[in-house]
């Protein structure tokens, strides 16, 4: 269960968009829980049947998430109804939403969250050409070009982006 870890709904539901769109699929992240309220049990009552991405593939016709719902309906409720965060220059670069968002919406392994604007600052300060190399060569945590094969320009589009969304 869980992988062997102690893991919330949130970090499983992460966990299986990133696996899902790795493998092609198009799922959005889960929308980070809200503080205070209740999380869904992480396990389902066996005799509750599984749910399927068609059921799931509509807002109308996914059901909330009850105190037995499984983490799989919370990640396809959420993938269903949590879109991408838009920046003031419009969607979202495919490459954001592939792979830097993985990180980047809830800030994992120190990465600056979109749209901080306290976090991004310094960033923004070193300019969009060094934060551009950064993400090219790998910085902390990150991989090289956020372990993806893109371009440089693909890569700057998305530094570009994410520099616009924290002004």
């Amino acid at each position: 269960p869980q992988g062997g870890g102690d893991f919330s709904d949130f970090e499983i539901g992460r966990a299986v968009v990133y696996m899902t769109n790795k493998a092609g699929g198009k799922l959005a992240e889960p929308a980070p829980p809200v503080a205070g309220a209740s999380a869904p049990a992480t396990t389902a009552a066996a005799s509750e049947p599984a749910p399927t991405m068609a059921a799931a593939s509509s807002p109308a016709a996914a059901p909330p998430p009850t105190a037995a719902a499984s983490a799989a309906t919370t990640v396809a409720v959420a993938a269903t109804t949590t879109p991408t965060p838009a920046a003031p220059t419009g969607a979202p670069p495919a490459l954001y939403t592939q792979i830097c968002g993985a990180c980047h919406v809830a800030g994992l392994a120190g990465a600056p969250k979109f749209g901080d604007k306290a976090a991004w600052a310094p960033r923004i300060a070193q300019g969009v050409d060094t934060l551009t190399a950064h993400v090219i060569a790998g910085k902390g945590a990150m991989p090289p070009k956020g372990g993806s094969n893109a371009s440089e320009a693909e890569i700057k589009a998305v530094v570009e982006y994410m520099v616009a969304a924290a002004r």
